[in-house]
């Protein structure tokens, strides 16, 4: 049976790559306020971000890579994920784009990048650099003072010990605890995930790619996007080709997660790939370029595909990234370091000026009932997505429900924001007040209640960027409305999916209210599901 234009089911149950282009978020962020920003113990005004489903580090690595242009600030990120998979895959990219250059060179690393962040299949230089680190990983893990010594940008304090065993078993999965290709058979389970989404249309799959191409991805702003990388990506899950396409052909396990499926009337979990095969990982940073030359088009066709604009992107990044350690040089003398002579110097930015926080699955229900979390956050991004499986009407629909719920719980468009379909921002003003029309029992702030869309359009929100104007305003007073005028039962914030387990909780029995969705109820009858 085809699945039906516009269910999302193309996007999966789990992200893994960013389906908007990757943010400064200093350009989005309150201008600085020492008054109230100022980190006491370094003397440097401070951002905090929280991040709901940010997925893969775009917006961090591309806030970092662009200190050069605002003034000095340190940074705390708080990042919240729905799976540790994501969480797996944040620690390893990080570790990847701050590798020692002297180990692994700069296109070394950008085109490692390419293939662990969008690839379904790794050449095996790549997959064993996967393995040493995931291993390295495995070991600081349970290790908080080795983690702090070795990563001290990163901060696990925040989850509970149940977690931290599910990431250390995630990495030691990646590292090859499991060993042979039949652990993981990444060709095999992208097939099946391609023809059940297809159903009757797989053996026309290429005029759909095509289609799908042309008609929603190019129509919504994504005209890079070459078709041959395209029908590549949708056919083989290999989305940057950087080399002979036989170099390709190690399954790529930072992709896998598990999953409840039901198979022969039971529950049973399963390791698959449960990911995007609508859009592509060409979005993030492959549609938009500070080089406008790189955007030029030639005989109506443009003269770079997505994948050399990401490479390129993801080049600069590195480069930025790579610099961090390094005084700047004056603008008159490249040698001379600005504040030298009369002791002012800048203070070198490197790893230790940013810290990564990572909070505890679904915490976003409980975040505003801790005392160290109020009125911490200077900017908050709720990521949602970009997908072709959603029609524009739907699109419309959600985008004036967002405007609604922010306008009711105190927050108006953020002036003069440049008109976007991909980001919605909003800022909170000093003297607004919180409008909420259920009370609570306790005091306190209010019980958040969860933010819905339309039906039909749970899998696809345009991102939402929330700056509040003071940074004491509470983290409760961001997007907590009920729905119609009445108040649903408070249940997690999920991001983006309801089924999406890690592998050790696809291994508990599921109780009586967890349900699947429909893609959930389908297992090939001769695919045993990988455990």
């Amino acid at each position: 049976m085809t699945t039906p234009a516009g269910s999302g089911a193309g996007f999966g149950s789990v992200s893994w790559w960013g389906l908007s282009p990757a943010l400064d978020l200093q350009a989005e962020s309150p201008p600085v306020n020492p008054d109230l920003q100022a980190d006491t113990e370094h003397g440097t005004p401070q951002l905090n971000v929280l991040l709901l489903g940010s997925v893969d580090g775009r917006h961090l690595l591309r806030t970092l890579a662009s200190v050069e242009l605002w003034s000095p600030r340190r940074f705390r990120f708080y990042v919240l994920e729905n799976n540790l998979e994501a969480v797996a895959r944040h620690m390893l990219i990080f570790s990847l784009a701050l590798e020692d250059p002297e180990k692994m060179g700069l296109q070394e690393r950008s085109e490692a990048f390419l293939e662990v962040w969008g690839n379904t299949l790794l050449r095996p230089p790549v997959a064993a650099f996967v393995r040493a680190q995931a291993d390295r990983l495995a070991h600081l893990v349970p290790e908080p003072d080795s983690l702090a010594e070795q990563l001290p940008w990163i901060s696990l304090g925040a989850l509970k010990f149940r977690e931290r065993d599910v990431l250390e078993a995630v990495f030691r999965f990646w590292a090859g605890g499991e060993k042979g290709p039949e652990a993981f058979p990444m060709s095999r389970l992208w097939d099946s995930r391609l023809r059940h989404y297809l159903g009757s249309r797989y053996d026309a799959r290429r005029g759909v790619s095509d289609w799908d191409l042309h008609m929603k991805l190019h129509d919504r702003g994504a005209r890079v996007i070459h078709i041959h990388e395209f029908r590549r990506w949708r056919d083989t899950g290999v989305a940057f080709e950087l080399r002979d396409s036989s170099a390709y052909h190690v399954p790529n396990r930072t992709l896998a997660s598990g999953r409840l499926l039901s198979h022969c009337g039971e529950r049973v979990a399963a390791r698959g790939y449960w990911g995007d095969i609508a859009t592509g990982p060409f979005v993030a940073f492959g549609i938009e370029a500070d080089d406008e030359n790189l955007l030029r088009t030639s005989n109506a066709q443009p003269i770079k595909t997505a994948g050399e604009i990401t490479l390129h992107n993801v080049t600069k990044l590195f480069r930025a990234l790579t610099a961090w350690g390094r005084p700047r040089a004056s603008e008159g003398n490249p040698m001379e370091v600005p504040g030298e002579e009369d002791g002012t110097r800048e203070p070198a930015r490197g790893p230790a000026s940013f810290t990564i926080y990572f909070l505890p699955l679904h915490s976003s229900q409980t975040l505003h009932h801790k005392t160290c979390y109020k009125g911490q956050f200077q900017l908050l991004y709720v990521a949602c997505g970009y997908l072709v499986d959603l029609r524009q009407e739907q699109l419309q629909a959600f985008t004036a429900r967002v405007g609604e719920l922010a306008q009711a719980a105190g927050f108006a468009p953020q002036p003069g924001a440049r008109p976007s379909e991909t980001f919605a921002r909003f800022y909170k003003s000093r003297d607004s007040a919180f409008v909420c029309t259920d009370s609570v029992a306790e005091p306190g702030p209010p019980t958040p209640e969860v933010l819905v869309p339309p039906p039909g359009v749970m899998d696809l929100l345009p991102e939402v960027l929330v700056s509040p104007h003071e940074a004491r305003n509470p983290l409760s007073e961001d997007l907590i409305q009920p729905l119609q005028g009445r108040t649903p039962h408070p249940v997690p914030l999920q991001l983006p999916s309801e089924s999406q387990v890690s592998f050790s909780q696809a291994l508990t029995p599921p109780t009586g209210s967890q349900t699947s969705k429909p893609e959930s109820d389908w297992i090939p009858r001769n695919q045993v599901p990988h455990l």
